[in-house]
């Protein structure tokens, strides 16, 4: 059974996250709020004025009772206690059959009347007055009408308190989303930018901007790329130096060996010294990392097909059409170390392409000795050679799957090493298209 985890329930996203961070409370409140306001002091205020108007409708109901009393002294009582009444006798006087409250809170106020006034009465709502109907005498056809005020009678217009604070809570809400919009948008921004430094390329237009943080963040972003940028280039100085110094004497050593008789010795320093050439070419694109070519849009099949024509026991069985943004001769040499790995450590390499829904796939399988899971990790390292794994006989420096897991993470991909269904190893190279 999986523990419960907070994150699985919340959104990902810093903008989602902070805008649930600072809605939710102000959600909360305003609930707890209402709640209170309405169950509370509203029903506390009703209370009080339903009860200081039955006490008026007691005296009333005690005068309606008296039938000694005169028009004048009903006028003088209207007067003192600011209400409409009229006690009547009507012969013909129908009584309703059942009371309705027509308003809200009118069971509030029917409840104090049931208190202090203890006879029938029928309440109703007659636009913004509460029209009150007692049975004075239940022998005697003898009514009693009281003419209500309803905002003297009931807080019935509460709700315009609520709609006041939840107007407020919106604009409130309303700047803080702005707000966390423009901070998000900057941290959006440098996080583009630093994609972007990754892999190679300028973001036109960066600048820090936001909070004194993201400030800060950003222009650490930009210096470590101009200290990494100024050691790739001292580095690619330094090898290349050492590459022209050495190709000197290796030039003058393939000039003497050509004008040699032919033999097998010659044939095989030959080879050595072709070796060494590519070493060399492969040392000086480890350390430049091809950082003079413009990325553009390539057609990955074709490409892939071209490179695969020019290594023996190298084919490709699946090729649909897919375009992605790359550094061409990048692209040419990961794909030939990869194939050329795969047809050397094996009797044949199969090329698969497949268009997934945002990557386009790569996968290169070999009928090899393939790589142990626990070293797939040290294949990637820098002139590492795995004796287990692979064979020593076959040429090279150890920087194949180096260069393609820099090409491929310089380009927003991922590389990975797995077991292939030939037998041997699958390489599986991943790009954004």
């Amino acid at each position: 059974m999986s523990s419960f985890r907070l994150r699985d329930y919340t959104p990902r996203g810093l903008y989602a996250r902070l805008a649930m961070l600072v809605a939710l409370p102000i959600l909360v409140i305003f609930a707890i709020f209402s709640i209170y306001y309405y169950q509370q002091h509203i029903k506390d205020v009703n209370e009080k004025l339903s009860q200081s108007i039955a006490r008026e409708i007691s005296v009333i109901a005690d005068m309606c009772m008296d039938n000694d009393h005169t028009l004048e002294q009903e006028a003088q009582l209207e007067q003192r206690l600011g209400l409409t009444f009229q006690c009547r006798m009507e012969e013909f006087y129908v009584w309703p059959d059942s009371s309705t409250d027509k308003f809200s809170y009118a069971s509030v106020l029917r409840k104090q009347l049931d208190t202090f006034v203890p006879m029938p009465v029928d309440v109703r709502s007659v636009n913004d007055t509460a029209m009150l109907d007692f049975r004075v005498d239940l022998y005697d056809v003898k009514t009693m009408q009281v003419l209500i005020d309803r905002k003297r009678a009931l807080a019935a217009n509460t709700h315009f308190t609520i709609v006041w604070v939840l107007l407020g809570a919106l604009f409130m809400l309303t700047l803080a989303f702005a707000f966390l919009r423009n901070q998000v948008r900057s941290i959006l921004r440098l996080t583009e930018a630093a994609k972007a430094f990754g892999r190679g390329r300028d973001l036109q237009g960066f600048r820090p901007s936001g909070a004194t943080e993201i400030r800060d963040a950003a222009r650490a972003v930009t210096d470590m790329r101009a200290k990494l940028m100024a050691f790739t280039e001292q580095r690619t100085a330094m090898l290349a130096g050492v590459s022209h110094d050495l190709r000197t004497p290796l030039t003058r050593l393939k000039l003497q060996l050509a004008m040699m008789e032919p033999s097998d010795e010659i044939d095989g320093a030959r080879t050595d010294l072709d070796d060494m050439s590519k070493m060399l070419d492969e040392y000086l694109a480890f350390a430049s990392g091809e950082e003079g070519e413009q990325a553009e849009e390539l057609r990955l099949d074709h490409i892939t097909r071209t490179v695969a024509e020019r290594i023996d026991r190298a084919s490709v069985i699946e090729a649909p059409t897919i375009s992605v943004t790359a550094r061409p001769t990048a692209l040419a040499r990961t794909l030939s170390n990869l194939m050329s790995n795969g047809a050397g450590y094996g009797t044949s390499c199969e090329v698969r392409l497949i268009k997934g829904p945002r990557m386009a796939e790569i996968l290169i399988d070999d009928d090899g000795p393939g790589i142990p899971e626990d070293k797939r990790e040290d294949a990637f390292r820098p002139f590492h050679r795995l004796d287990e794994a692979r064979s020593q006989n076959v040429p090279g420096t150890g920087l194949g799957l180096t260069l393609a897991r820099d090409f491929a993470h310089a380009h927003g991909g991922d590389i990975r090493l797995e077991d292939s269904p030939m037998g041997g190893l699958r390489v599986r190279l991943r790009l954004p298209y």
